[in-house]
């Protein structure tokens, strides 16, 4: 008897959490693989972040938590809203979760009825086709390539738009492109999504991994300023990916929704890593501008070394820590009986043949490209894009 649910059997595994699997097991056979593969920052935790949750295990910060958060978290993100994004929010307006994954988990259940339409700016990260799919919902990709910077147009929006369409969900900066909408760019979709009067989803996880000087946040448009959701959290700007904590600003009916979801799932985030948080948002950011200094730099550096590689394609990305190559000059070639047919195959040839893990492009919806992350030091770039150069010029 098959006792699992065929929603489980048709949901896949993370492309990115796979390659890293693979990578693993590649490294456990004693092989030198150099991972470039997963979204996480190469840097510890700051010390005086590490320090604020051990004082509050002291403290005795070890109960059950209220599901939107810890108060003094709460004010903290609150503050954090106003100042970083002149975004404006009352308390009940901010729910606090085990990661920004569980958040948009959280958005989607509360607004997704079966067979209701979720538009996704594509290239898109991977979980957000998934958990609108498991939900019930029906993903609706909008893609746009390289030639566009990998940034969706007002027209395209307005084309996909049907009356099932519920809200729409991207990244700015973009995981896995790097792109950034500018203010301009975001008002012509405000201008769209308000029209329809639509919600948006905005993750800006990489709010500090920004390379403009200025973050954009969607929400700040008067038009769609009561239909935003906007989602960050703690992983990528403060190195705090196993800490697992994120939160949303959003309109206060669906604030309670999804803590009312939470409260069947997960119920609160945990007390000490929330105290931690608190800290976070209202301390130094001296460390979060070093890394960002710090992947400024790597992405000069890969952007110089991929471009070296004949047939690679690169964009020019203003934040994250991806790079989104268009790998198209490949496809079709082949070395010692393996045929490149897209990305999917350049991924695993990669893999095999230079020991350097990425991610195909086709998980984030974009099989012409494949994701490498420059969360990695400077080294271990040089040697796994040489080794990349020298796997892809086997190619014939």
């Amino acid at each position: 008897m098959d006792r699992l649910s065929d929603k489980v059997k048709r949901l896949p595994e993370s492309a990115t959490l796979k390659m890293a699997r693979l990578a693993r097991e590649l490294r456990a056979q004693g092989k030198d693989v150099i991972s470039l593969s997963l979204g996480e920052p190469d840097f510890d935790t700051p010390q005086h972040i590490k320090e604020a949750a051990i004082q509050a295990l002291r403290d005795g910060y070890t109960k059950y938590t209220p599901v939107p958060g810890l108060p003094e978290l709460v004010e903290a993100i609150r503050l954090k809203f106003k100042r970083d994004n002149g975004l404006t929010f009352d308390k009940d307006q901010i729910v606090v979760s085990n990661g920004a994954k569980q958040s948009i988990f959280n958005i989607s259940q509360a607004l997704l009825n079966e067979g209701d339409e979720a538009i996704i700016l594509t290239p898109y990260w991977v979980s957000y086709h998934d958990i609108i799919q498991m939900i019930g919902g029906k993903p609706v990709p909008v893609r746009a390539g390289i030639e566009q910077d990998f940034k969706v147009t007002p027209q395209q929006l307005e084309a996909a738009i049907t009356q099932r369409t519920k809200f729409v969900l991207f990244s700015s900066p973009c995981n896995p492109t790097g792109s950034v909408y500018t203010q301009e760019e975001l008002e012509g979709l405000a201008e769209v999504i308000a029209r329809h009067q639509l919600i948006v989803v905005s993750d800006e996880i990489y709010e500090y991994i920004n390379f403009t000087g200025q973050h954009a946040s969607i929400g700040t448009i008067d038009a769609v300023r009561d239909l935003t959701v906007t989602v960050n959290g703690f992983a990528k700007g403060f190195a705090m990916t196993g800490w697992r904590l994120g939160y949303i600003g959003a309109p206060r009916w669906l604030a309670r929704a999804c803590a009312k979801i939470q409260s069947q799932v997960t119920s609160g985030a945990t007390a000490f890593g929330q105290k931690a948080g608190a800290v976070a948002l209202t301390s130094d950011p001296g460390p979060t501008i070093a890394m960002r200094e710090a992947f400024r730099r790597r992405r000069d550096l890969v952007i110089e070394l991929l471009s070296a590689i004949p047939g690679v394609k690169t964009n020019h990305p203003k934040g994250a820590f991806y790079i989104f190559p268009d790998m198209q000059a490949f496809f079709g070639k082949s070395f010692d009986g393996q045929t490149i047919r897209h990305s999917d195959d350049l991924a695993e040839y990669l893999l095999r043949e230079a020991l350097v893990a990425t991610v195909s492009g086709a998980a984030f919806g974009d099989p012409n490209c494949i994701r490498i992350s420059y969360a990695a030091s400077e080294d271990q770039l040089r040697e796994a894009i040489r080794r990349m150069g020298e796997a892809l010029g086997k190619l014939s």
